[in-house]
């Protein structure tokens, strides 16, 4: 039923389209059961199988692999970086403004738009600390790279990453081996790292689709999306086939 009210209420309204993301699979098939086209993405998580330690992680890993993710963590150490996790009422203003930087870096980098200001991160600390982990990284006492997560409910989403020097390896230090150590931790099913980046799957975040429903109102050019959706849904399912092949845990 809501699926169908989405589409009259697109047609009342007469807006050009309509886009549900992020919707889970279910969701989905009756989405496109209603009439909207149906896109999946890729996405990489890491996934929670029991672990009591982040060595008990790699105990799940291949000899390789497992050997290569110690000497990066070490790299990190071995450059005088030390990592903080910051959640609650750790998260102080002046948390907030050091990380500040590191969010313009990333904007900078990718000619995007600085579009949360200071101050949002600032409400993000006042209202909402217990759901942020905030992992800060510091050389020679100052901090020198920041990443933002935030905690759900079995789920550790990793939303912003940013440095001002580069480091070997800390961006995998901070926004993928911490965010595995917290959410096994806490107990978390899983950690979110986002879509983009094959190297995450050396790193245990494993593949995952992504399902997205969308209307059109243009007959011509929902016709032309939809033959493109099509093509791209059988291209992702080959991918995903692939990069399987890649992850670097032991075979059972």
């Amino acid at each position: 039923m809501l699926a169908q009210g989405l589409v009259s209420a697109a047609e009342q309204l007469r807006v050009s389209s309509l886009h549900v993301t992020f919707c889970r699979e279910n969701e989905w098939h009756e989405l496109g059961a209603a009439g909207l086209l149906q896109r999946q993405g890729v996405q990489y998580h890491w996934h929670n199988r029991g672990y009591r330690s982040f060595d008990d992680f790699l105990g799940a890993l291949k000899s390789s692999k497992r050997k290569t993710i110690r000497k990066e963590r070490a790299r990190v150490r071995e450059q005088g970086l030390s990592i903080e996790v910051l959640t609650g009422d750790a998260l102080t203003p002046d948390i907030w403004d050091a990380f500040y930087p590191f969010y313009l870096s990333t904007v900078d980098k990718r000619w995007g738009s600085a579009y949360l200001t200071k101050r949002f991160f600032r409400r993000l600390g006042e209202t909402m600390a217990e759901h942020v982990v905030l992992i800060m990284a510091r050389h020679q006492g100052r901090y020198v790279a920041g990443a933002l997560n935030l905690i759900g409910e079995d789920t550790l989403y990793g939303r912003i990453w940013g440095c001002r020097r580069e480091f070997d390896f800390l961006h995998f230090e901070a926004c993928y081996y911490q965010a595995i150590e917290f959410a096994i931790e806490r107990s978390l099913a899983r950690v979110e790292a986002g879509a983009q980046g094959q190297h995450k799957l050396q790193r245990g975040y494993e593949p995952v689709p992504t399902y997205s429903a969308h209307w059109i109102r243009d007959p011509g050019f929902r016709d032309a999306v939809e033959r493109f959706l099509t093509q791209e849904r059988r291209e992702i399912a080959f991918e995903m086939e692939q990069l399987r092949e890649l992850l670097p845990y032991r075979q059972s």
